[in-house]
Parts: C-alpha cells; sequence; structure tokens
C-alpha cells in the first residue's frame, strides 16, 4: 500500500470517541476564520476603492450629486485634453530628469559603500535617513532653498556672479529642482537595495577578476552591473512606478490657492497633481477616475519596456543556445 493511500485511509477513521468526522468546510473554518479579517480589509478598501473607480470613470460626479452616466465621453475628452497632455510630458521630463541620474548615483555609491571598510553602518544610516524622513517638511526647507529671490541657490551664484536662475518660474528649472528633491529622496533608499544586490555577488568572482588584471573600471562595468541585473530591473520599475506617481514634491512646492497647481503655465504639474486637480479642487470625479486608469496603462506601458530594455536581453541568451541546440538535433534526424 502506497504513502498515499495509508494516509487516506488514517484521515478516513473516525475519532476516538467514536464521534463521526466533520466535513471539510466545518473542519477547516478556523483557520478560514482567523485569516478573514485580512481579506475582508482588502476587499473593503482594495477591491471596491478599484472596482468603484472604474464604474465612476463612466459617470458624471461631483461628490455629492446624483451620478450621471456619460458612457465614453470622460474619456473621449481625456485624448483631447491639452491640459492632460501637458502633464503628461512633465511627468515624463521630470521622470528621466530624476530616475537615470538616481540610477547611477546609487550603483556607484553603493560599490563605494561596498568596498568601503570603515564606518559602513554609518553611511547605510545617512543614506537611507532622507526616505524616512517627512517628504512634505523636506520640501518646504529645500524649496526655499530653490527660491529665486531669497533662496541659497542663487545667493551663491549670485556671490560668484553667474547670474540668478529662476528655479521657480522657469519652465526647465521647475523640472529641475522637482527632480532634485525626488533624487534626494530616493538616492539612499535605491544606494541600500543595489548595496544588498553588491553582496549577494560572491567574492571569488572579484578575486578572479583581480588576479586576471582588471581594473576597478573593468570589474564595475563588466562584472558588478551585468551581475547586479535582476537589483537594478528592480530599482527601475519601482523608480518607473514612483517617478510617474510623482505628486508631493511639486504640490508643496508650487502651492496656489486659486486651483492652479504645478506653478507658473503648469509647467511642474504632474499627472497625479492634475487628477488632484480635477476630482478634489473641480469636483470633476469622473475625469479623474478616467485619468487615473490612463495612468494605469502609462505605468504598465512603461514597466513592460524596462522588463525588456534590461531583462529581455537575459531571456535571449537563454533562448539562443536552446534554439542552435534544437537545430543541431533537427539537423542530425534529417
Amino acid at each position: 500500500m502506497s504513502l498515499t493511500q495509508a494516509l487516506r485511509g488514517r484521515a478516513a477513521k473516525p475519532p476516538p470517541d467514536g464521534s463521526k468526522p466533520l466535513p471539510g468546510w466545518r473542519r477547516y473554518w478556523p483557520m478560514y476564520a482567523a485569516v478573514s479579517p485580512f481579506f475582508l480589509l482588502f476587499a473593503v478598501f482594495g477591491v471596491f476603492p478599484v472596482a468603484f473607480s472604474v464604474y465612476l470613470s463612466f459617470m458624471s460626479w461631483d461628490g455629492i450629486g446624483e451620478m450621471k452616466s456619460v458612457g465614453w465621453e470622460n474619456y473621449n475628452y481625456l485624448v483631447t485634453d491639452p491640459d492632460f497632455w501637458q502633464s503628461i510630458t512633465n511627468t515624463l521630463i521630470i521622470w528621466v530628469l530624476a530616475t537615470i541620474p538616481m540610477i547611477f548615483l546609487a550603483l556607484v555609491l553603493a560599490y563605494a559603500l561596498h568596498t568601503t571598510v570603515r564606518f559602513k553602518a554609518f553611511y547605510r544610516v545617512a543614506y537611507f535617513l532622507p526616505n524616512v524622513t517627512s517628504i512634505v517638511a523636506m520640501t518646504i526647507v529645500l524649496g526655499s532653498v530653490f527660491s529665486d529671490s531669497s533662496g541659497l541657490l542663487n545667493s551663491a551664484l549670485r556671490a560668484i556672479s553667474a547670474g540668478e536662475v529662476g528655479w521657480l518660474s522657469d519652465p526647465w528649472a521647475m523640472k529641475i529642482s522637482v527632480a532634485a528633491i525626488t533624487i534626494w529622496r530616493w538616492l539612499g533608499y535605491n544606494t541600500i537595495i543595489c548595496l544588498a544586490g553588491l553582496q549577494a555577488i560572491s567574492s571569488d568572482v572579484y578575486e578572479a577578476a583581480k588576479v586576471d588584471g582588471a581594473s576597478s573600471r573593468q570589474t564595475f562595468f563588466r562584472i558588478t552591473i551585468p551581475m547586479l541585473r535582476p537589483v537594478i530591473l528592480f530599482v527601475a520599475i519601482t523608480s518607473t512606478i514612483g517617478g510617474l506617481q510623482l505628486f508631493t514634491e511639486p504640490q508643496v512646492m508650487f502651492p496656489d490657492d486659486s486651483g492652479n497647481v504645478g506653478g507658473p503655465g503648469g509647467e511642474a504639474t504632474t499627472i497625479v497633481l492634475y487628477l488632484y486637480q480635477q476630482a478634489f479642487i473641480f469636483n470633476r470625479f469622473g475625469y479623474g477616475a478616467a485619468i487615473g486608469w490612463a495612468l494605469f496603462l502609462l505605468i504598465a506601458v512603461f514597466s513592460l519596456i524596462n522588463w525588456r530594455l534590461i531583462a529581455g536581453r537575459d531571456e535571449d541568451a537563454l533562448r539562443a543556445p536552446k534554439a542552435k541546440a534544437k537545430g543541431k538535433g533537427k539537423s542530425r534526424a534529417r
């Protein structure tokens, strides 16, 4: 008799007291009851808001009155809305200005921390500290640094007779200032993630490269970067998701009580900031829900692009030997 049959026979035996065994659902209901609070909370605060936002995107609603079905009108207006396309352009520019330098700096700092012998714990805490600091408070502080009239940056530029920069008024300078705050906030977090990936690489690889006469630059670009590709993929995707959802930095740096957001000309208006304006300032909740789903599609597309650019090469490299071996097998069969 097999082990499975023996276990089934043992499970089918009645309890020692002679009572009948309970049915399956009654036997396991205490376990289901123990995990049910999570699923109930997830259904109420996770599944329901998502499903309701889909329904709401086809409605016209001011948050108080009666909902009115408008079909695809919100999405049709979304395609032709110039302010929405401007927010996409602004978001993508800020994302490029922040993400690419941040990933590169995170890799360099992680490599420096990995090779540093002294004060490792201090540097890790120092780099990670901005990520746990209140972003609203730090945006206010850094906003005063970027101030056009009395900011520290312009004061330093005036001291060296380099002229002033409209960090909070010039279109490109506004985007750079928002990107700089984003880098300051997330650089330490990504550095710690990359450092964890570096520590997972065997030291034998670096010792072999050192024996072969590889320089530090060659070791970094030909060994460290290729072996960190899964970590870089994770950092790139999370940075993409966070960068396309940027909200706090431009909202705090460019406050406006009149309903306008994103500073002069809306040059720092991101997609989420535009969603906030439409839904919670202009009370166009249906249109705001449509913007939210457009943002979801945009994040999905860029995440797939990042996956293909970073991880696609590994997949192609793995498929090539298999295809080659398969071709050889067919040729031998012939």
